[in-house]
Parts: structure tokens; C-alpha cells; sequence
């Protein structure tokens, strides 16, 4: 399968690696000229700088009717944009990322039936987890390569906010349980030993977090 990623984040190029160890066909696209130089070495695929929303770019990506776009990029409204560009220029599959709940309305009316909703997959996941466990995983396996990680806070990481924990990338804090009771995490939120945090992590990264949180 040839697959067009559209976005050289952190998820674009986590799919296009996955892709490509599959054996399919990847072309990455990035308005970035510095960022794909940098992902050469990286990424055994096809790149091309330029707006993924170009109808002139999406036409140099194009070959046939059969190929796959995925727009990936950290904005909504550019995904569904050039998800559009792309199906008028034949792509037979678009597949936007919407991060803004509101706007799967809006992919609904314009019939973009295939969707990718990171957070909305995420906080089900919390919420299922919540509502039926009596204690929360300490481990939980999501669809692709994210997991769900809940940690304990040591006496070295107690009294520093979220946003002073020096976590690994592809790793985000989304609650703080204390006892019976959960929130929701907050960048600026203080964590204390005693309370556990609960985070989405990619699975490669699932080791450096443990160990940031090791007791010495």
C-alpha cells in the first residue's frame, strides 16, 4: 500500500515508521525543509517540503487511486483541509487527525467518514477504567502502540508540578489519583508522595518513564 502521511510530528513519524517496517510505501510531507533533512537517516521513505494542503504538492505525492493520505499535522482545521484538497485530487482514502471534538460534526457532514481522535480514544479508555475498576490498571494496553501507566510519586518527585517532571517525549500526564478521587492532570498541578499519577505513554517510552520514577 503507497500511504501519504501529511505532518512531521512526533505521531506523523511514529506512523511512518510503523508503516514502513510493514513494507508499505511512505511519502512524508512537511513544510519543514530542516525538519525532513533531519529525518533522512531516520525514515526510509519518500519526502517532500512543501503545505500538505497544496493541491499542487498533494498532486507531486499522488499516483493512483489507490493510495492512502493521512493528515497528521497538531492542527485540526489544516487536516480536514487537506483531506478535502486530497480527495478532489484522487486519493482514494483520506484520513484526517481531529483533536477538537467539536469538529467531528463538521467531518461528518463533509462525509470524512474516517477519522483519527488520539484524545477522545484516550479519555474513554480513562473513563472505562475509572467507572469499572475498583483500583485502575496499573497497566493498560490501548489500540496501537499507546499504553496507559499509572505511577506512584516518590519522595524525590513530591512537591514539583507537572510541568518540572522531566518526562520523556510521547508522554502525557491526564490524571492525578489520590485515595477515591481523580482529577484530571493540570501542567501547573503540584503532585505529593502518596498520589499517583496516570499517564499515556508510547510504548518505547514505557521504560524511561518507569525509571523516572524508580525509588533510589
Amino acid at each position: 500500500m503507497r500511504i501519504v502521511i501529511v505532518g512531521g510530528s512526533k505521531f506523523g513519524v511514529a506512523t511512518a515508521e510503523q508503516l514502513i517496517d510493514k513494507g508499505h510505501e511512505v511519502v512524508l510531507i512537511d513544510k519543514n525543509r530542516e525538519k525532513l533533512e533531519a529525518l533522512t537517516d531516520r525514515l526510509d521513505c519518500g519526502m517532500i517540503q512543501g503545505d500538505g494542503s497544496s493541491p499542487k504538492v498533494l498532486r507531486e505525492a499522488y499516483a493512483e487511486e489507490n493510495d492512502v493520505l493521512v493528515a497528521l499535522t497538531n492542527a485540526s482545521d489544516d487536516n480536514i483541509l487537506t483531506a478535502l484538497v486530497a480527495r478532489s485530487v484522487g486519493f482514494g482514502r483520506v484520513i484526517p487527525q481531529i483533536v477538537e471534538a467539536e469538529l467531528l460534526d463538521v467531518c461528518v457532514e463533509l462525509d470524512l467518514k474516517d477519522t483519527i481522535t488520539p484524545h477522545v480514544t484516550v479519555a474513554r479508555s480513562i473513563c472505562r477504567a475509572l467507572e469499572e475498576d475498583t483500583e485502575l490498571a496499573r497497566d493498560t494496553n490501548l489500540t496501537g502502540d499507546l499504553r496507559l501507566l499509572r505511577l506512584s510519586v516518590t519522595s524525590q518527585l513530591s512537591g514539583c508540578s507537572l510541568s518540572e517532571l522531566d518526562l520523556p517525549d510521547e508522554c502525557r500526564a491526564v490524571a492525578i489519583v489520590h485515595e477515591d478521587r481523580e482529577k484530571f492532570a493540570d501542567p501547573d498541578a503540584v503532585v505529593s508522595e502518596g498520589e499517583d499519577i496516570l499517564f499515556a505513554v508510547h510504548e518505547d517510552r514505557v521504560a524511561d518513564l518507569k525509571a523516572l520514577f524508580a525509588t533510589s
